[in-house]
């Protein structure tokens, strides 16, 4: 309840400083049928190809999807989205049924990053996409903010969502079995030092 309550605020520089481009050129590959894991507030509606033939976006807590039926029901674009309540790790859909998955800003809060993965895979159809935009660990090039991200990290877990801060996600898609293609690291303009890392880009399905 708290997250949904101040998200859209707590991330407001940080969309304008660099987020909201970075999404805009993300998702303009967006084709075909699309799901949205972890939703949230709907950060990544603007952004999409008005020509999809399907977009589904899933979000698990009931008070972030609440926030998001808001902002369906004022958009105005006639882009139809089908909302669904559900998790990364259990996702209700047949194998192979999206051309493309995205995932902005979520990975670093499921309670289970390998099998979350797993199910991306499985409901890709074959050579279908991974599109991600995520913060990650810091690099071993700066092992001083490792270092406070490990220490902040149990706190930080519980009053922002299960996020968690030393996930190094680039190397868990590659276990989940895809094949990153594009990868872009960046800090995050505006946003606390702790969670500055981030990686960006697509992966192929195996």
């Amino acid at each position: 309840m708290l997250m949904a309550a101040i998200y859209d605020r707590f991330m407001e520089a940080s969309e304008r400083a660099c987020l909201a481009s970075w999404r805009a050129e993300l998702l303009s590959s967006a084709a075909g049928e699309v799901l949205e894991i972890g939703a949230g507030t709907g950060a990544n509606l603007p952004h999409y190809p008005a020509q999809l033939d399907r977009l589904v976006m899933a979000e698990p807590d009931r008070f972030m999807m609440r926030k998001l039926a808001r902002r369906l029901a004022l958009r105005e674009r006639a882009l139809r989205v089908e909302p669904v309540t559900a998790s990364a790790e259990s996702l209700p859909f047949a194998d192979a049924s999206f051309d493309v998955v995205v995932s902005t800003l979520v990975l670093c809060s499921v309670a289970d990053l390998d099998r979350a993965l797993v199910e991306l895979r499985r409901v890709l159809r074959p050579g279908g996409r991974l599109l991600f935009l995520e913060h990650v660990a810091a690099g071993e090039d700066r092992p001083d903010r490792l270092t406070w991200q490990r220490r902040i990290e149990p706190v930080w877990r519980r009053v922002a969502g299960n996020c968690h801060l030393t996930r190094v996600t680039d190397r868990a898609i590659e276990r989940a079995g895809f094949e990153i293609e594009e990868l872009r690291r960046e800090s995050v303009r505006k946003a606390l030092p702790w969670v500055r890392p981030s990686i960006r880009g697509w992966a192929r399905e195996g």
